[in-house]
């Protein structure tokens, strides 16, 4: 990383549903990693708690509203000219039907099936551990009762 190179805080939501399928979005061509896949979510803003900045950023992104979030796993990594720490977050329980507010596309892929879509370097952690703790996301969805059509 470059002296100076920001580190920008992200809080991430793992959003899976009954079957065990989580929810993925395409960033925007334009945007840094355009046209990757990602995992919902967005910046944590100064003073902002992790928890809350999910809750924000998945309705704004998604329309949910997030009832039941735990802490899940903590990413960071350094690209050319940024670093991103990802908090990433299990959310549970949500109200409302997952939509891409922003015009995003969105997919609901089996966690063995992410290898399907070309993510971010810096979500390859993320992925490898859904694609080996893929039975107990299924089963954790299902067990809290959990559910979303898109």
């Amino acid at each position: 990383m470059k002296p100076g190179a920001e580190t920008i805080h992200v809080a991430v939501g793992i959003v899976a549903d009954a079957a065990g399928a989580v929810l993925i979005a395409r960033r925007p061509d334009h945007a840094h990693q355009g046209g990757l896949w990602e995992f919902p979510g967005g910046k944590v803003e100064t003073d902002e708690a992790v928890e809350a900045a999910l809750q924000r950023e998945l309705h704004e992104e998604l329309g949910i509203t997030v009832q039941v979030a735990e802490p899940w796993l903590r990413v960071r990594h350094a690209y050319p000219d940024k670093t991103v720490l990802l908090d990433v977050w299990r959310v549970t329980a949500w109200d409302g039907e997952p939509r891409g507010r922003e015009g995003q596309p969105l997919r609901w892929a089996a966690p063995a099936r992410l290898a399907d879509f070309a993510f971010p370097a810096a979500d390859e952690p993320i992925v490898a551990r859904l694609r080996r703790d893929c039975g107990q996301i299924a089963q954790h969805a299902s067990s809290k009762g959990t559910s979303a059509m898109l």
